[in-house]
């Protein structure tokens, strides 16, 4: 019998996936099931980014491999959408790598910098990523509570000093995933100040930065003054360009670190397909306006998922940001038995806090990227089930 690498053992299936074989088997058998659990856009990227990668996959050339720093103008292109966004300056040519989606970059981050027993500070709940990525790795995670009495912030003065001293990189993620909670520009601040003071690697994953509501903006970790001397920040067109299958991706700030995840992308992957990388291009550089216009459609659907918790007896926090809704479940149940419950009797599937930490149980994350009126169905029918 071959026998698998040790290592394996430390990761398990992703949760996403086993779900989709139990949706699958439950479509076959007739059962309509409405999914609020991924966090896949339902919404298509602007017409004149199709068609530029339409144009761009017709040309006989362009279908070669390409450089692991993508091409000079989707570099350029980043910058602009920095300087524009933020006020940020990048260096195209050292202070910005793209990558095959930001998930690639996260995991292979981890494998660039981190080593048998070093720490890593990650958030609970959180993206699993950092945590799996971490564990790959051989790195041992310490887990940053993100409590709702906080504002779902982490609090790093409070982590025990030998901690500190031997912890290696923090993980930070504004607008949050799953919580929804948002972060000031003086809460980065603060942990910048804090990871130049303990020699801490700064990793930020601002992939909803450009998904806000009520004239609520988000701050990149990268408008602090002196950032990029400890902090890198991931950036991605799958939520902010409606682009999730395209993987199109960018890791900005310390060149140092940028240049060291370069490295390691040279040994596992070949460059991206040029058609979407001229197409990213076309993505961050064409009039923003409709960004606001799709981030109307979800507010809609946030506003609808509000009121249909309302009414089924829950209250929970009306996100600033993202394409979630963070959702405390029934005291009568856990997070897994109220999610397979859901789906089971009504045909709604949302993702179990659990999921993303321990810290996660008690809640639900409910997601935005179904059509509104499936949404608004999604509701009447949890509350057909709880209520009715």
């Amino acid at each position: 019998m071959i026998t698998p690498a040790t290592r394996m053992k430390l990761i398990s299936t992703h949760f996403f996936a086993s779900l989709a074989v139990k949706i699958s088997e439950m479509t076959i058998a007739g059962k309509d099931v409405i999914r609020l659990d991924e966090g896949s856009p339902d919404m298509p990227p602007p017409t004149q980014v199709i068609q530029a990668l339409a144009s761009s996959a017709a040309k006989p050339n362009n279908h070669g491999y390409q450089s692991h720093r993508g091409t000079k103008e989707l570099r350029e292109a980043w910058a602009s959408f920095y300087y524009k966004n933020f006020g940020v300056r990048l260096d195209p040519d050292k202070e910005v790598l793209p990558l095959i989606g930001s998930k690639e970059g996260i995991f292979h981050l981890a494998q660039a910098f981190i080593e048998n027993n070093d720490i890593v500070l990650a958030p609970d709940p959180g993206y699993i990523t950092y945590w799996r990525g971490t564990v790959f790795a051989g790195g041992k995670i310490v887990a940053m509570p993100l409590l709702p009495e906080n504002n779902y912030l982490p609090e790093f003065d409070r982590f025990p000093v030998e901690i500190i001293q031997k912890a290696k990189v923090i993980w930070l993620n504004y607008p949050n995933n799953p919580t929804t909670g948002v972060a000031t520009l003086d809460f980065f601040s603060h942990v910048v100040q804090f990871c130049r003071k303990h020699n801490l690697l700064l990793c930020h994953d601002a992939a909803y930065s450009q998904i806000t509501f009520d004239d609520y903006h988000s701050p990149s970790v990268l408008q602090v003054p002196g950032a990029k001397e400890v902090a890198i920040e991931f950036n991605t067109l799958s939520k902010s360009h409606n682009m999730a299958g395209w993987r199109s991706a960018v890791g900005v700030g310390n060149a140092d670190v940028l240049n060291l995840l370069f490295q390691l992308k040279t040994n596992t992957d070949s460059g991206h397909f040029l058609p979407i990388l001229e197409a990213s291009v076309k993505a961050l550089n064409i009039d923003q306006s409709w960004v606001k216009e799709r981030n109307g459609v979800y507010q809609a659907r946030r506003n609808i998922v509000i009121q249909g918790l309302y009414e089924i007896g829950l209250s929970a926090s009306i996100p600033k940001a993202s394409i979630y809704v963070w959702s405390p479940v029934p005291d009568r149940w856990s997070s897994l038995e109220f999610a397979t419950q859901a789906l089971d009797k009504s045909g709604v599937s949302m993702t179990p806090g659990t999921v993303f930490g321990e810290l996660g149980e008690g809640f639900v994350r409910i997601s935005l990227t179904a059509p509104t009126e499936r949404v608004a169905e999604a509701m009447e029918r949890l509350k057909d089930w709880l209520v009715k």
